[in-house]
């Protein structure tokens, strides 16, 4: 995945006192006017308008005002380099730079240097030892408000990704290296029988995923990220009648809520999780 993006893009993460979080999401999509349609419908989001001085990059937009993360064009020429269509985490490290030479002597990849995003940050794209891709990022936080804090992030609001999960090829390898990168901590976890254990993660206290061995009929180590949603039932209703494709779900999770598995029209996996009214 290179030359993703190959100019700055309005994104407006914020800064965060507690680094190795999740502060960005972004969506890399072919169709982005299809991409609003499903997502609004589907999440209750309100994706904005491309800007074109930016190619197009769309803003998220939650129905509290924030913004949940945005949205990327991808074009044909990028998807000659290797890019699909997906959804992509940005994490939170103090120094991009050192953050992408530690990653690489750790056996992961730079996939795009580090460059800068005026008003907004430096930015790299890289991959785990797994194969697994990300963002790191560290943002320049707003003049007005130098303390502001990302929320894309929440273990239980709608309209937020609600849950991070890791399938891996290599989940002892790659719990390892993410505790070392960013700090997380690990405790909890499910039995999963001939799949191992489901391995519970934490960023700053907070329990943000989980980290599983990846199922065989997945090709590649990656994350999905779950987006929360006001009702699953709604929801499922909303995929199946905007061309998406549930692969997995609605499934009920610890604590009476539900989740699943899907693939957009456009084809990004994504994963929801929501209540059942």
């Amino acid at each position: 995945m290179t030359d993703v993006r190959e100019t700055s893009a309005p994104t407006t993460p914020t800064q965060t006192r507690r680094q190795g979080g999740y502060i960005w999401y972004e969506l890399l999509s072919p169709d982005p006017e299809g991409s609003k349609a499903f997502y609004d419908s589907v999440v209750g989001w309100n994706i904005g308008e491309g800007a074109p001085e930016f190619q197009g990059y769309r803003m998220i937009g939650r129905s509290d005002g924030k913004y949940a993360g945005g949205v990327f064009p991808l074009t044909d020429e990028m998807r000659a380099h290797g890019a699909r269509p997906t959804w992509l985490g940005y994490i939170h490290v103090p120094d991009v730079d050192r953050s992408v030479k530690d990653i690489e002597q750790a056996g992961g990849k730079a996939l795009m240097a580090p460059f800068d995003i005026p008003n907004v940050g430096r930015i790299a794209l890289v991959a785990d030892p797994q194969g697994a891709p990300f963002y790191v990022m560290k943002p320049i936080p707003p003049a007005n408000d130098p303390d502001a804090e990302s929320d894309v992030f929440s273990p239980d609001q709608a309209q937020h990704v609600r849950w991070n999960e890791l399938s891996t090829s290599d989940p002892d390898a790659a719990l390892d290296f993410y505790k070392r990168q960013f700090g997380w901590g690990q405790e909890g976890d499910m039995d999963m029988g001939e799949m191992g254990k489901y391995r519970f993660i934490q960023a700053n206290g907070v329990t943000i995923g989980a980290i599983m061995r990846k199922p065989p009929q997945l090709p590649v180590s990656a994350w999905t990220y779950y987006i929360g949603v006001d009702d699953i039932d709604r929801a499922v209703s909303a995929i199946n009648n905007g061309g998406g494709k549930i692969i997995n779900g609605p499934m009920e999770i610890p604590g009476g809520e539900f989740a699943l598995n899907a693939i957009d029209p456009q084809g990004a996996p994504f994963g929801l999780v929501g209540p059942r009214k």
